[in-house]
């Protein structure tokens, strides 16, 4: 699992650099990821979306799930990379946690490199994320009163 794993550090808003690129995703980007803004890996139009779910999870601290595609010159690869704000103090954390996990064969792409990665969804994770949940049924003493 080391191999998918990276950390992303936070220098400014929309500037993560990438501080440690495990094996796995050096080898699936072909090129060395080091001092690397994140962001720079995933489509352009997919950046501010992207950004915001980070940003937001800086403040809270909370995960957030990127669901996507790998692409290349020729297959593609479905992807989900977890981002997990570490806090340095409270409520400020200034680096990420990540892990790449493919959902699908990567020996599909055949060694083409990752061109860029096209974001299919970005969900914020945590408490602060989930719906509520809807009352059913009230009763008081056994009597149905809604």
């Amino acid at each position: 699992m080391l191999s998918q794993v990276f950390v992303a550090g936070r220098t400014g808003s929309g500037l993560y650099p990438l501080r440690l690129v495990g094996g796995f995703i050096a080898e699936l980007h072909a090129q060395d990821l080091r001092q690397r803004n994140a962001l720079s890996l995933f489509r352009q139009q997919d950046r501010l979306d992207l950004k915001g779910a980070l940003e937001a999870a800086r403040r809270r601290p909370e995960p957030v799930l990127v669901k996507a595609e790998i692409n290349t010159a020729g297959p593609t690869l479905p992807i989900e990379i977890l981002f997990l704000p570490l806090a340095a103090a409270h409520n400020s954390p200034e680096r990420f946690l990540g892990l790449y996990q493919p959902l699908g064969l990567v020996s599909k792409l055949n060694g083409l490199p990752a061109l860029d990665i096209a974001v299919e969804r970005v969900i914020n994770m945590g408490p602060a994320n989930q719906e509520t949940p809807r009352l059913r049924l009230a009763a008081i003493d056994g009597r149905r009163i809604a």
